[in-house]
């Protein structure tokens, strides 16, 4: 499956698809940070890049129509902070605002699908008509905006023409951990595909769950078994936990699926910083603080939400804390592993830097398994068609 990417960051959206089976044909970023990092790892040659070509620019000047009958696939993470509450959530007023532009390439390329993700914040009462009108240009992206028209009568043409869309559309609020995601990070994906490969769609379902990590933990103690924890908490700090925990011993049945990837599990094998050679981006980061509000992320859950900051790094939530009630600054590799991007991945560049483009990085686990999912209704159409031919 053929694609491309707009707003690629330091690639974890493009890093998931291509585990998924898409092969990108182009990466857009206009940050030049992270430009230099992706182009730094293609240079090495890393087999799972492909042969992926970023070209740094604007969006806005990009000419999608030349990958039309070219592409099967479109992808991107259009900037966050106008829905953000660090990027003081101004929505569609907001200069950022680029979901216009990820419609223009819809409209342009006619992708047989495509996946786009942004934060929850979108999903802000405030933004109910944005929301609505992002979701309905994408279903019919070919009914444009008039010159003349603003946004609100545009939002009420293509409500009463949602019916005859091209695409179908859904949009999904999910939590990466439930995907096998070692972080707790929410955000919102619009899924589209064509409406002649399939007349309904739905989302993957989550393959991951808290229910069957605290199972693990304080039912079976499978969990600190498997990390040779010799005496382990006989039960969880958090009081919501405790009442999860009774309520499956007195079910007496195991969760289905997977345990929620907790940082513990991420880290495993890493060693502390600075303890080995062999791999990258792996030195400690002195100054960490908690503080009300930036406590940090127990090793025994999946991390918060790693975070890029308006105004730099807010350290407090990019940190682990430990059961002595210590932090520490999380190292640039160790954050790689909590977005899913490989220890042969290598930054350049400062602490910094790099924890922002991570902060801003989709993660690569909830990439793949909604990238998979969106190739096999793909695939599945293909070779129906096939058949019939």
């Amino acid at each position: 499956m053929r694609s491309v990417e707009m707003f690629s960051g330091c690639g974890g959206l493009a890093l998931g698809l291509a585990r998924a089976g898409f092969d990108h044909l182009l990466l857009v970023e206009r940050d030049k940070h992270s430009v230099e990092n992706v182009r730094h790892n293609i240079s090495r040659n890393i087999s799972y890049l492909g042969h992926w070509q970023v070209h740094s620019d604007d969006v806005r000047v990009v000419r999608w129509s030349v990958f039309k009958e070219l592409v099967d696939f479109v992808a991107g993470g259009p900037p966050c902070q106008p829905f953000s509450i660090g990027g003081l959530h101004r929505g569609e007023e907001d200069v950022r605002d680029m979901w216009p532009e990820a419609i223009r390439a819809v409209r342009q390329i006619v992708p047989r699908g495509f996946l786009f993700e942004n934060v929850r914040g979108l999903l802000r009462p405030k933004f109910a008509d944005h929301l609505d009108w992002i979701r309905l240009s994408l279903t019919e992206p070919n009914l444009v905006q008039r010159k003349d028209e603003d946004r609100a009568s545009h939002l009420e043409r293509l409500r009463g023409e949602e019916d005859k869309g091209s695409y179908r559309v859904i949009v999904t609020k999910v939590n990466a951990a439930d995907y096998g995601a070692p972080q707790k990070r929410h955000r919102v994906l619009f899924m589209g595909i064509h409406k002649s490969i399939a007349p309904l769609i739905e989302a993957p379902k989550p393959t991951h769950s808290r229910e069957r990590l605290l199972w693990d933990q304080y039912v079976t103690g499978d969990y600190w078994r498997r990390h040779d924890i010799r005496k382990p908490p006989s039960r969880p700090a958090n009081v919501t936990d405790r009442l999860t925990v009774d309520a499956l011993r007195n079910k007496g049945r195991e969760p289905v699926g997977l345990p929620w990837v907790t940082v513990r599990d991420a880290l495993a094998g890493l060693g502390e910083p600075g303890s080995r050679r062999d791999i990258s981006n792996h030195q400690l980061q002195p100054g960490a603080r908690a503080y009300p509000g930036h406590t940090g992320s127990p090793v025994d859950e999946p991390a918060k939400a790693l975070k890029a900051g308006v105004h730099g790094v807010p350290g407090g939530e990019n940190m682990m804390a430990f059961s002595d009630g210590s932090v520490r600054y999380f190292t640039v590799r160790e954050a790689a592993r909590l977005q899913g991007l490989p220890d042969d991945y290598e930054f350049i560049g400062s602490w910094t830097e790099n924890m922002r483009q991570l902060g801003n990085a989709a993660p690569v686990q909830l990439a793949e398994a909604f990238g998979r999912h969106i190739e096999g209704i793909l695939s599945k159409a293909c070779r129906s068609s096939q058949k019939a031919a």
